[in-house]
């Protein structure tokens, strides 16, 4: 008789249990099912409603915003309903799972479907194996690009990381330092494409014919001196450094800005004592200002690095590529759009993407290595 009257709690305490996890199962089922049914309700109402523009607009805000919202607030819900230690361990998921998976859907897949499209033919149906990949290293208009990139990579690189710092460490003891900044940085402000536009009007060049000439500004300085204009953007190899100066005047300021930022995390003590212990401005920039800022400096270069090998834009806009000047996005960019190739495209993508990586995974070490300093 004791004994059952013992078991009654341990009945109901389990019975409640299973209750509990019963519960916790349906709702972990029917929340999430009836916010993506309330979310696909906002979005079909979005592809087929024939409303006026602005209450489409006012519901694509609300129902992207709030929806994304809403599903954090629920999923984070539902986590916390978990017995411990499973929400702390679960919880983070949350939070970084939709950023994952749109990443991968957005940039894995379509590396997966490149890759695969690498070793087909030019429509995409037939394997051709490597045949892709020995044209974009045995082509000479591809051995031109790889030449022309490594050319933006080392020229334009180490001119706009040195102006960028040189400026940066120049004008931290001027009073005018902010005027100066911004003067140099507005460039950044300009699209590339916009950047190219306005350097192809400062190079313009439309010959000695008969009648009115239509020059470019250094052309006119030129005729201005008692010289002859030039066809300027049509002389190999010079025309690539011409159009280097474009990435020079714009990543410029974005050197100057960063590295300005880490010289002021500079301890004045140690210029201090540098200067106290006889060492001169040069000395203590080389000894004390670039060992300082290295990590930063880096990583200023390994992302100046990365743009100088995805370059489109300015090529695209200012030489299509002709005239010696071709590099391997705008190649990727004919062989797809221009000459319908898929398969050669592809390859050249995974080629631009094999080159770029290397660059990324070093810099995130030199990341990691930072923050395990601190």
């Amino acid at each position: 008789m004791q004994n059952s009257q013992e078991n009654k709690p341990a009945q109901k305490s389990v019975a409640g249990w299973l209750s509990s996890t019963l519960g916790r199962i349906l709702l972990a089922i029917l929340v999430p099912l009836a916010t993506f049914f309330v979310l696909a309700q906002g979005y079909l109402f979005l592809k087929n409603s024939d409303a006026p523009q602005i209450v489409i607009v006012l519901v694509a805000i609300a129902w992207g915003v709030g929806g994304v919202a809403l599903l954090y607030v629920i999923f984070n819900w539902l986590v916390e309903q978990l017995p411990q230690p499973w929400p702390g361990r679960v919880q983070p998921f949350i939070f970084i799972g939709p950023a994952v998976l749109i990443m991968a859907w957005y940039l894995a897949v379509p590396v997966i479907r490149t890759l695969i499209l690498s070793f087909k033919d030019d429509i995409g149906m037939n394997w051709v194996g490597l045949a892709n990949y020995k044209f974009a290293f045995t082509d000479q208009i591809m051995l031109e690009t790889f030449r022309n990139n490594l050319l933006w990579m080392v020229v334009g690189t180490s001119f706009s990381v040195g102006i960028g710092l040189l400026v940066a460490v120049l004008a931290d003891r001027s009073r005018f330092e902010t005027i100066y900044k911004s003067i140099i940085f507005m460039p950044m402000a300009i699209s590339f494409v916009g950047a190219g536009v306005i350097w192809k009007f400062v190079y313009t060049y439309k010959g000695e014919g008969v009648g009115i000439q239509e020059i470019g500004l250094i052309n006119a300085i030129v005729l201005a001196l008692g010289g002859q204009s030039q066809p300027w953007l049509n002389i190999p190899p010079w025309n690539n450094l011409f159009l280097i100066v474009i990435m020079v005047w714009l990543q410029t300021g974005f050197a100057m800005v960063v590295l300005s930022s880490a010289i002021k995390g500079i301890p004045a003590e140690l210029l201090e004592a540098a200067r106290i212990d006889g060492a001169n401005e040069i000395q203590a920039f080389s000894h004390i200002t670039v060992p300082y800022i290295k990590g930063t400096l880096l990583t200023v270069t390994t992302t100046i690095v990365i743009f100088s090998l995805k370059l489109f834009d300015i090529v695209r806009v200012m030489t299509g590529g002709n005239n010696g000047t071709n590099v391997i996005a705008n190649e990727f960019y004919l062989q797809r759009f221009t000459y319908g190739n898929t398969g050669r495209a592809s390859a050249i993508a995974i080629v631009l993407l094999v080159a770029v990586v290397p660059v990324i995974v070093n810099n995130l070490r030199e990341f990691n290595k930072d923050r395990r300093a601190f």
